[in-house]
């Protein structure tokens, strides 16, 4: 009954003229993507946005590609690291809605893509550029959505592809274990989350003195409020607030050239196999 309220508050805060950044930049990176695919793919094919929570939903999507008797349905969750949370809840809900189908599409998924070369750069390279502009501050932090740990023992994976995509991008950047560090933000609950958490390690480096520190959320393709609301405000604010002097939070891939790139390559080779028939 309260969390509906509160977190309106916090959506106010970060609102633009065009409406919710997570839904802007998601919709300009399908139709950029659409405007791509269809270059090799000609009408044959077609990109819509769907959000497991809101509008527009799967369950509209779908029925809209069942009535242009779509036969061939692609799931591209945008979640690089796959965890039963998220990319798995997107299936569930694909999944249960076309067992209700007399005529099942053909269905292909994507995973997650947390390792993708192509992935990998666009993060480093982003960083690169922020570096570029604004300077280079004392540490690098890696803030991912926390899960239950309970779910990493159970089995998910989510916690080593974070460390494995970190891992990585520091490599690309030539960083030492000592010039950066992951943790993981969002947890709520009385239950113990996937550690170190985001908001305590801030705390505790500035009481330690450390001065800057530079932000981003790679396990995010799209700003939305818990990067813009969450790590860009909330956690500058304690960071500064506990002594720290300067804290830069490093904006997603959103709908940039860079991620437009990645995801034509994914959609481009698990696409593979179903392109038309010539004079089709």
């Amino acid at each position: 009954n309260v969390r509906p309220k509160k977190s309106a508050k916090l959506y106010q805060s970060i609102w633009t003229k065009d409406g919710s950044p997570l839904f802007v930049y998601s919709q300009n990176l399908a139709n950029k993507l659409q405007a791509n695919l269809q270059a090799e793919w000609g009408d044959n094919i077609r990109v819509a946005l769907a959000m497991r929570y809101g509008r527009p939903s799967i369950a509209d999507k779908l029925a809209e590609f069942r009535a242009a008797n779509v036969q061939r349905i692609l799931v591209l969750p945008l979640f690089p690291q796959y965890s039963a949370t998220t990319t798995a809840t997107i299936y569930d809900i694909v999944f249960d809605e076309l067992r209700r189908y007399r005529w099942m599409p053909e269905l292909r998924t994507v995973s997650d893509y947390h390792d993708n070369p192509l992935y990998i750069q666009a993060l480093a390279d982003s960083i690169r550029k922020f570096w570029a502009e604004n300077g280079r501050s004392a540490k690098l932090l890696y803030s991912f959505h926390g899960i239950p740990k309970s779910y990493f023992e159970k089995g998910d994976p989510y916690y080593c592809f974070c460390q494995k995509t970190a891992r990585l991008v520091s490599e690309n950047l030539g960083l030492s274990e000592e010039e950066y560090q992951l943790c993981f933000q969002s947890r709520f609950g009385p239950e113990e989350w996937l550690q170190p958490y985001t908001d305590k390690t801030l705390e505790q480096w500035a009481h330690e003195g450390l001065t800057s520190v530079d932000t981003l959320c790679p396990g995010f393709a799209v700003d939305c409020l818990e990067t813009l609301e969450e790590m860009a405000e909330q956690n500058r604010e304690i960071f500064l607030e506990a002594g720290g002097q300067q804290y830069n939070y490093i904006p997603c891939l959103n709908d940039s050239d860079a991620q437009l790139t990645l995801f034509t390559d994914l959609a481009q080779r698990h696409l593979q196999g179903w392109e038309p028939a010539p004079g089709e």
